[in-house]
């Protein structure tokens, strides 16, 4: 019998609660949107299986709520991830501002050499605009991770980024560990998956989830 997948990864979105996570993964997993908010309780995933370079990758998407209330979940929700993307509102300058806090709770609680990208998602209020471009490009290049701006209400470069992650972390599977990795800590993988309800979004005007 054939394989159903040849790699499982585990990716997961983190930042500020409002900035538009919940969305970006159903834009990610569904290509869908829905207008509806409900701030996320606990912690959702979502599952799609994709071809990349010939093979067929598992990938669960992970979501939890950014308000400081769950950060007791903080180390399990981390554990086994290959991959991980900071959002941010571009309308909201506090969103980005904390985006340092969320580095350093990857730095803390993640694998080392975990692979990251930055999104500055509803990039379709651009009237609301608070946080410009450039800003967040030389923080990524602070931090050596790329940078993209996204909607997940109008879909605008969704379909551009969601390859990204998955071809880094293939890659990653196929590099040969570096020193760092050999010398940090082991994390072993997280077997117990538990969904929870609340996978909506929220409108343009109220603020995606």
């Amino acid at each position: 019998m054939a394989k159903a997948y040849d790699h499982l990864f585990k990716l997961l979105l983190i930042g500020d609660s409002g900035v538009g996570k919940t969305c970006l993964i159903i834009r990610f997993a569904e290509d869908n949107f829905n207008n509806t908010y409900i701030s996320t309780i606990g912690i959702d995933f979502k599952i799609r299986t994709v071809d990349i370079e010939g093979k067929k990758i598992k990938l669960q998407v992970w979501d939890t709520a950014g308000q400081e209330r769950f950060k007791t979940i903080t180390t399990a929700y981390y554990r086994g991830a290959m991959g991980i993307i900071l959002v941010y509102d571009i309308t909201d300058e506090k969103s980005f501002e904390n985006i340092q806090n969320w580095m350093k709770s990857i730095k803390e609680n993640a694998s080392a050499g975990v692979e990251r990208l930055l999104l500055g998602n509803k990039c379709d209020m651009e009237a609301k605009r608070k946080v410009q471009k450039e800003q967040a490009d030389k923080l990524a290049r602070e931090h050596g991770i790329r940078f993209f701006e996204t909607s997940a209400k109008s879909s605008m470069n969704v379909d551009e980024v969601r390859p990204i992650p998955l071809k880094q972390m293939k890659d990653r599977l196929s590099s040969p560990p570096n020193s760092s990795d050999q010398s940090a800590p082991h994390r072993p993988a997280l077997r117990l998956l538990v969904p929870w309800p609340g996978t909506s979004c929220s409108s343009q005007e109220a603020g995606d989830q």
